[in-house]
């Protein structure tokens, strides 16, 4: 993972009115934390961290902070983007210090890969189940995302979180047996498997009731002749 540097600046005032005003002039307020040590309420630029949250699609992204005008600099990860419900622009960022020598547990996305046979083939549908996994693993070697194929799924298979293949250095913390992606039955290939069921039932009493009609007239038939028989007598 290549690092990506922010250069930032304290901020001396908090509070809506002077974040308000930071937002306002294309700033970001902003607070690292952890470490041991005191919350310290930052200035980051806008466009900056845009870029650099885009670059590394913000989830886990590794930080180095540079305080502007000092020697002073520390590697974070970010932990909270906060987004405007209207506008959805970032309006705030949590940071935490972070030590590259140190494990973390971080959730990761799960990218799924190729169209399961089942769906292509069988009409069925993916689930996607559960979307992300907690991994421990060095800051440094945190991935973007962990790759699952699918396309050899057929209807009623599944992968659990023990089929993933994970980088190097990269170690699952939940063993636990949970369901990634299952494809089942569509709805409408379920509708149609019982309406063909019905169909097929329907068919099969007919094929009954048509086998015992004869009977039913031969019957009839046997009766008037004995009837005949008894009148002759």
């Amino acid at each position: 993972m290549s690092e990506l540097t922010i250069e930032v600046e304290e901020r001396k005032e908090i509070g809506s009115g002077p974040s308000g005003r930071l937002r306002a002039a294309g700033s970001l307020p902003a607070v690292v934390y952890g470490g041991g040590k005191d919350p310290v309420p930052i200035v980051v630029d806008r466009k900056t961290v845009a870029e650099l949250l885009r670059q590394r699609g913000g989830a886990n992204a590794v930080f180095l902070l540079k305080m502007a005008g000092t020697d002073k600099s520390r590697h974070v990860m970010t932990r909270e983007i906060s987004v405007d419900a209207i506008s959805r622009q970032v309006v705030h960022i949590d940071f935490q210090r972070i030590d590259m020598t140190d494990k973390v547990r971080v959730s990761v996305a799960i990218a799924l890969e190729g169209v399961p046979e089942g769906v292509k083939t069988e009409g069925g549908v993916l689930d996607f189940i559960n979307r992300e996994v907690e991994v421990e693993c060095l800051p440094a070697a945190i991935p973007g995302s962990i790759a699952l194929d699918v396309s050899a799924l057929l209807i009623g298979d599944h992968l659990e979180v023990s089929d993933l293949t994970l980088p190097e250095g990269v170690e699952l913390t939940d063993d636990a047996p949970r369901v990634i992606v299952a494809v089942a039955h569509s709805r409408v290939a379920a509708e149609v498997e019982e309406a063909e069921a019905e169909a097929e039932a329907e068919a099969e009493a007919l094929i009954e009731a048509e086998r015992d009609e004869p009977e039913v007239i031969r019957r009839g038939r046997e009766s008037e002749e004995e009837e005949s028989a008894e009148e002759a007598d």
